[in-house]
Formats: C-alpha cells, structure tokens, sequence
C-alpha cells in the first residue's frame, strides 16, 4: 500500500489539475508583424506564482510593456489576437490572472490581494516587469470591468515603474457597484464566479465572507478606492458607456484623480463617454436594438496606443491637449433632422444644468408640476415567489422594455407628448415617497424613450434596497404603513428626448433573475434563498404633502 499511495496521489492530482491547465491551452496562432506569446508564472512576494502571458514584438528591445490583470480565461482567439496588435505597436503586452483564478496559484479572494493590504499582487506584477531585460521600466496599464477595478487598486499601491492607465467600464468600490449593488446582494450570480477559481471551495468560503459582511463596514472600506484618490498619482484615460450600470464608476473614477489626486493626476485625466454597453469591443455604433450614426463607433486599441505612445515613449502626438472630457449626446435613431447623436467636448464634469423634478402622478402620468390630490398612491405588490421579469445577466439597455413593463406589478408613469425636444445631460436621481406591509423590500426605477410607435428604449435603472434607504452603514427597518422616503441615484445619462417622444419612469419591486427577489422578511439575506418570504404590498405616493420624483438634469441651453 506504501507503494501504492505516491502514484495513487498523483493519479487524484492529474484529476484535479489536468482539467484546470488544459482549460489554458489553447492552438497556436501565427500573429501578424512577427509577434510572439509566451507562458510565465510571476513570482509574488510571499512566494505565490501567477499565471501571465506575454507577447513580444518582433525585434531586439527594449520595449515599454503594457499589463493587464483579470480573473476571466485570457485564451479565446479573440483575445489573444487584441494583445498581439498592442504588441505590434512595439509593446511588451502582459496579461495575468488574480491568484486563485485560472491556474494561477494561491486561494481566491477575489480581489483583496490586489489591493493595498500585505500582498499587493498587482505592484509586484508591475515591479517584476520593470526588472526584466526586454523592459524599458516603463508600465501602463489597461482593462475593462474587472481589469478597471483592478486598476484603481494598483494605482493606490503606488508601483514605483507605473507610468499611466487606460481603463474602460470601470468600478472604485466592490460593495456599491458589485457585490451589494442598491443594498440587493446577488448570490446566484456569483456562485457563477466557481468555474474562474482554480479551486471552486475558494469561491464559496469567500462568498460566506461576503455575506457575513451585508453592511458597508471597515471590511468593505478595505476595498473601496474613493477613500484614497490622493494616493492615485499618474495619468489615467477612462472610458465610459451610457448603457452601463457601473458608468457612475467610470465618472467618479475621473472626477476623484482630476480634483483629488496627486500632482500627476490632478490634471492629466481624461474622460470618454459614448452610447455603448458595458464591454472593451463593443463601441461601435450598433448597440443592442439600436443603430446610432457612423460616429459612435470608436477604436479603443488605437487611442490606447495614441495614450501609451505619448507617456511611455514621449511621443509628442497632442493627446495631452485633446478635451478632458468628450461625451455623446444621445438622440433620437432613425429620425433624420433629430437633435443629439453628436459629440461634445468639455473641461470638466459635470457639466451645468438645472435639476428639474418630474413628479409621479395617478393614473401612470409623469409631469413637471407638482401633484394637487392628497392621499394619493398608487400599490405595487412584490411577491418574492412569483416575480416581475427582467431576464439576462446584463443590462439590457438600449431595447424596446415594454416586455418588462407591460407585467403586473410593474408600474410606468409617462409624459404626454413632448412638443419640444429636452436634453438631460448628468445624474438621474429618485426621491420614492413609499411605506410596505413589510418590514423590507426592493424598489427598481428605469428611464426610457419612448418612440412615437410605441417603443420604449431603456436608458438608466438602479435599484434601492429599503433597509439601506438612509444609507449602506446600517439596517433600518420599516414599520407598516408608515411613509419612508428612498432617494438614490438612478444613473448617468446625456440623452435627447425628441419632440413627439415621451419621457417614462418605470417603478417595480422584483424583477427576476435580473435582480434576485428580497424575502422581504426583514431577515439576514443568505446565500441560499430561504425558505420563508412575505409578500409585501407596497405604495408609492404621489399627493401633494408626499410627492414621489424623478430629479433630472435638464441642460436648458441646449
């Protein structure tokens, strides 16, 4: 049996490791301008390697290098081929998974190790690649989503060797804008997170850490990168889409660095805003249902290339003095002569406007004048077991929500006509004037256009949690029949209503699997849904002493 056991383990570890590297190969590809891949595994300071491929230009170097750090796999095609044309533009490109994820070592703690606590995987990353003999010591950074985040933590670790940043659809704070978004944890989703671990029971035990944590305490400020702008101190471009939740990470990822930063960040930001999705290869001007004018389509690699070659090389290209902030108005599609679809540049965001109520009424009407009746509500009934829909795991902006909107239980309250066109351009906020059956439940707002046929095209929503109404610190519950306000940002937007379109506001409780339904029970929101729910039966108040409203940003000069 003694003989036995050695083989015998390494049977059970080719079975459990086998699956995890084939997962990383991937056929060979002959890249265009002669650039070549390799495989590394980058030391980290307490020993751990991770998992990193690299590409190299064809020639001698040395080269400037730019990174970047995901969980997600880095071997589809299309990726490989996106890091080889950087790498054509005389780059070293270095792409690496967290710890924990893919076959990159240690225990998955999503993204804690990156950050500015003991470990620092993403300094090390870069200081290691500043060592290296085909390295100018030069690092910029770049990603979208995860590779945003993950680059807002680098920069407050400060890497010596880190020149300047390029992110897309980016966050600065896991609690509000991933894992607890409104105050409405999301646990099936991130059961997904299993298949990117290297061991799945990582992503489990992390999950119970999360969830013993539902409340923005020090555990979550240890992740929440708007509490150290002034740490973050080179030049970063961030691009943001409309159509995209985690736009207001991107906002306030520029405005942070630009104002609050250290002296090479204050001033060296720029902001990018476009009619997009939440993606990096997705800004092209058909999104979704919609098809905006050839002028929404944008190259992301080459305005990278344009930013990395002015502060990694020095070249004198007038990026520096290109608009801090350049934004798309959205517009009416498929209506020639409609105002919008244009760009706009700007020195700073935001930009002035003059927040205007927009008042619910009864009956399903929206209007800037205040309403008259009292007593007035209209009930909204969330059932935790027999949900609104909204299907997908994304966003589904820019599509006709009427299939949303036309359920029971889901509340639309819309403009007459519009016989002038009205801009909005900046935050979008809610004030629900709102009391419940239940000690808890959800609250769901959405903006649309809605198009002379009918169609209503989603722009912004957001939810809000009711115990976390006064703020994320703390749970307070209601009490039946009492009238609470919940205010909270919706969304940021620039969008033109047309003349002969009508504004909506969407009001729900549930909306499933989209936003996975609060018990409503008032009781510590688990991993597992429980077993007991309530159905809460909901008003929103629309009378003259508690009137629920929209605050929009109306730029009246335009």
């Amino acid at each position: 049996m003694r003989k036995l056991a050695p083989a015998c383990l390494l049977m059970v570890l080719c079975l459990v490791l086998c699956p995890a590297l084939s997962a990383q190969e991937a056929p060979p590809i002959k890249f265009e301008k002669g650039v070549t891949e390799k495989h590394v595994m980058i030391p980290m300071r307490d020993g751990v390697k991770l998992s990193a491929y690299l590409y190299f230009p064809k020639g001698k170097g040395p080269w400037p290098v730019l990174m970047e750090q995901r969980y997600a796999s880095l071997r589809s095609k299309g990726a490989r081929l996106s890091f080889a044309e950087m790498a054509g533009h005389d780059y070293v490109v270095c792409v690496v998974n967290f710890r924990g994820s893919q076959i990159s070592e240690g225990t998955w703690v999503g993204y804690r190790d990156l950050q500015w606590g003991e470990k620092r995987d993403g300094y090390d990353v870069v200081e290691w690649l500043a060592k290296q003999p085909w390295s100018t010591g030069k690092i910029g950074t770049f990603g979208s989503s995860q590779g945003g985040y993950a680059q807002n933590y680098l920069a407050v670790t400060q890497p010596p060797h880190l020149v300047c940043q390029f992110m897309i659809d980016t966050g600065l704070s896991l609690y509000h804008e991933g894992y607890f978004i409104g105050g409405a944890a999301k646990p099936e989703r991130f059961k997904r997170m299993d298949a990117v671990c290297r061991v799945a029971a990582h992503n489990r035990a992390l999950m119970e850490e999360w969830f013993s944590h539902p409340d923005y305490d020090e555990y979550w400020k240890d992740e929440d990168c708007t509490l150290h702008f002034d740490k973050m101190n080179v030049p970063c471009f961030t691009v943001g889409s409309w159509y995209d939740f985690m736009c207001v990470g991107s906002i306030q990822s520029y405005i942070g660095r630009q104002h609050k930063g250290g002296p090479n960040s204050r001033g060296h930001q720029k902001l990018y805003i476009g009619p997009w999705l939440h993606g990096r290869t997705n800004k092209g001007n058909k999104v979704a249902e919609m098809l905006y004018p050839e002028n929404a389509n944008f190259d992301v690699i080459a305005e990278m290339i344009r930013w990395f070659d002015h502060y990694l090389k020095g070249k004198q290209n007038g990026i520096e003095a290109d608009p801090n902030v350049r934004y798309y108005v959205m517009g009416a599609v498929g209506e020639p002569g409609a105002p919008g679809n244009v760009w706009r540049s700007a020195n700073d965001w935001p930009i002035p406007v003059k927040e205007t109520p927009y008042y619910l009424q009864a009956g399903g009407k929206l209007s800037t004048t205040k309403p008259s009746a009292s007593g007035s509500f209209t009930q909204l009934i969330a059932d935790p077991l027999h949900p609104a829909k909204i299907e997908g795991r994304g966003f589904p902006g820019a599509r006709d929500a009427r299939v949303v909107e036309e359920q029971e239980n889901v509340l639309t309250f819309t403009t007459d006509t519009l016989t002038e066109a009205v801009e909005w351009t900046g935050n979008v906020k809610a004030e629900l004037l709102v009391s419940s059956s239940a000690k808890d439940t959800d609250f769901i707002v959405r903006v649309s256009d809605v198009y002379p046929d009918g169609r209503s095209i989603l722009i912004i929503d957001m939810i809000r949690r009711a115990r976390y109404r006064d703020g994320f610190e703390q749970q307070i519950f209601m009490e039946p029949g009492e009238v609470y306000k919940v205010g909270f940002n919706i969304g940021w937007l620039s969008q033109i209503f047309n003349k002969g379109h009508k504004i909506r506001v969407t009001v729900a409780s549930t909306g499933a699997p989209f936003y996975e339904p609060n018990p409503n029970t008032g009781e510590p929101i688990t991993i597992e849904f429980p077993d007991k729910v309530v159905v809460a039966k909901n008003k929103i108040h629309h009378s003259s002493g508690q009137a629920s409203r929209i605050l929009a940003p109306v730029n009246p000069g335009k």
